[in-house]
């Protein structure tokens, strides 16, 4: 089944979950766009020309009467979807009062993705807790239960620019590894061993982070933040995702170690040490991968294992 039609079967499974209505659909139009079906938004008059409408519930129990309630002002919402082939994959919404965006909102609507919704929402409420210097994270603005579904809504971010300095990255990454470590929440501090590990983003991706106005680093979707890794895994995975974009996974993941003496230098790990990272960075990826059950790169061993099996005594 193609992409765009699993999207669209989804999108149904989606409605139905975020427009209950007992008496069936009423006649409020939305546009889902079948050409891009991942986003769904409030009709109007020139959209006729990209198909037939859907029909959505505009009764008492919808998620844009409940964010109204708990924000006390008329919501509106924008309603992204991808293909569920991963069970972290979720409903993503944009909340709107007129026109001013009021935030971003993650429905858990699997086992799976309402437990990656309560650790962000744990993880944002502990952050904000701490007195960051370099990253800048959303706030949580309302984190609660609604019908059966975790219901997330973070602040946005005031994103002006995509092009992130290499010192503001490198210094990010400090801070986050440094997170909960005594004495070391300043990204100044010289990198140490720690017998706990260190904590990571865990998708540190180009598409999840931004230079912030004041100079700081706009970071979303801690979803994945984790402890206990070496030092310099966000470093790595931001690489990787870079490389994907360029090459096939395998030639990714080869990228990935023959460049991480150099990706890993502003940590002051030498060249074994870095490799070593590497690849227990890959491995972990591929791990994930599996526990979350689907494989976008592919099978490990055509994009991994050929890379590492002569690299035993790294991992």
């Amino acid at each position: 089944m193609s992409d765009a039609r699993l999207r669209m079967r989804y999108l149904d499974d989606v409605l139905r979950l975020l427009y209950p209505s007992p008496g069936g659909r009423s006649p409020r139009t939305v546009l889902p766009h079948r050409l891009a079906p991942r986003r769904l938004v409030p009709r109007t008059r020139w959209h006729a020309a990209l198909g037939r409408p859907v029909l959505v519930s505009d009764g008492p129990d919808t998620i844009e009467t409940y964010l109204s309630g708990v924000l006390g002002r008329p919501v509106t919402t924008v309603v992204r979807v991808r293909a569920p082939l991963r069970d972290n994959r979720k409903p993503v919404l944009e909340a709107y009062g007129d026109a001013t965006l009021l935030g971003f909102v993650k429905v858990g609507d699997t086992e799976r993705a309402r437990a990656l919704v309560r650790h962000e929402a744990a993880v944002l409420e502990m952050l904000a807790g701490l007195p960051l210097k370099v990253v800048t994270p959303p706030v949580v603005r309302h984190h609660g239960v609604w019908r059966g579904l975790d219901v997330l809504l973070l602040s946005p971010l005031p994103v002006t620019s995509r092009r992130v300095p290499a010192d503001l990255f490198d210094a990010a990454v400090r801070e986050i590894a440094a997170i909960g470590l005594h004495a070391a929440i300043d990204p100044a501090a010289e990198a140490t061993a720690h017998p706990r590990g260190w904590h990571w983003h865990g998708d540190l991706s180009p598409w999840n982070i931004a230079p912030a106005p004041d100079g700081r680093l706009l970071v979303w979707d801690w979803e994945r933040f984790g402890c206990g890794v070496p030092l310099g895994f966000d470093a790595l995975h931001h690489f990787f995702h870079r490389a994907l974009r360029r090459m096939r996974p395998p030639q990714a993941a080869r990228a990935c170690l023959a460049q991480s003496g150099r990706v890993l230098e502003p940590f002051a790990l030498s060249t074994a040490e870095a490799r070593r990272t590497a690849v227990h960075y890959l491995v972990t990826l591929a791990d994930r991968h599996y526990r979350d059950g689907h494989e976008p790169l592919g099978p490990p061993s055509e994009w991994l294992s050929p890379l590492v099996d002569h690299l035993e005594s790294l991992i």
